[in-house]
């Protein structure tokens, strides 16, 4: 358990990475604190997973990373949102970077959509990017901080077939870092990282792929293989220390994106 009593706002920046237990916010998280970052790993259920992080991590150089819990629907409820922020913001003292990874991903086939649907899927991919943004938006102010989001090739134009209101969703959360750039500039930059196939499903998922599937994948990218998280990780990175970019969009697809129909992932 890190000491926040002790602690004060100085030099070595600190990143909020929602999401982060695992996958691609782990890789994030695991690539920002390699450069010399402060670490806060979000979860909602993840919590032996985000713990083991930490500790691996604070073993690597003490009191440098932390773990907050929460439910992203504590943005419905302003005492507990107020809550998190503070909890945030006192586990370092500041907040230099917050990075919404956070994401729900599933089918919404037309003619099955239901408001529960709806309402998770917009939660997630947009109503709580918005709303810890402007919640945080005061702190990353007082450090000249920066936002970043990762979005979704299929946001741009490309809608993934039978995915709607992900779609939807995210096409609004990249509205969202385009209006926010404009916005809060010039004491806070706004960009955004749009995967490809950077990550394939669990195994063990409802949206597991079969190898004859995993291989047409590969087949439709330019560069002939699926993406990492460490390669979605390196251009989150390459973000926060951007200091003349703001309101962009960076895919990291593999050329994915030219060769894109619509259809499969």
């Amino acid at each position: 358990m890190i000491d926040t009593t002790r602690l004060e706002p100085n030099e070595t920046p600190v990143m909020l990475v929602t999401g982060s237990a695992k996958r691609i916010g782990a890789a994030i998280i695991e690539a920002a604190h390699t450069r010399g970052y402060r670490v806060i790993i979000h979860c909602h259920h993840s919590k032996i997973k985000a713990q083991m992080l930490a500790a691996k991590l604070n073993d690597v150089r003490p009191n440098t990373a932390a773990v907050i819990m929460a439910d992203l629907a504590i943005i419905n409820d302003s005492d507990l949102l107020n809550q998190f922020v503070q909890d945030v913001v006192s586990t370092f003292g500041q907040l230099d970077v917050l990075v919404h990874n956070a994401s729900r991903f599933y089918p919404t086939p037309i003619g099955t959509i239901d408001s529960a649907q709806w309402d998770e899927l917009l939660l997630t991919n947009a109503k709580a990017p918005l709303f810890l943004s402007q919640a945080l938006l005061p702190y990353l102010k007082q450090q000249q901080g920066c936002i970043i989001s990762l979005l979704d090739i299929h946001a741009q134009n490309k809608p993934f077939n039978s995915y709607t209101v992900y779609n939807m969703a995210k096409a609004a959360h990249q509205m969202l870092v385009q209006s926010l750039a404009l916005e809060v500039a010039p004491d806070i930059r706004v960009n955004g990282v749009a995967p490809g196939v950077n990550i394939l499903p669990d195994a063990d998922s409802d949206q597991a792929i079969d190898l004859d599937h995993q291989q047409r994948i590969v087949a439709s990218i330019p560069i002939q293989r699926v993406g990492t998280p460490e390669d979605i990780a390196e251009a989150v990175l390459f973000l926060a220390k951007a200091s003349y970019i703001t309101g962009e969009i960076i895919n990291v697809d593999g050329g994915r994106r030219l060769t894109l129909a619509g259809g499969t992932r």
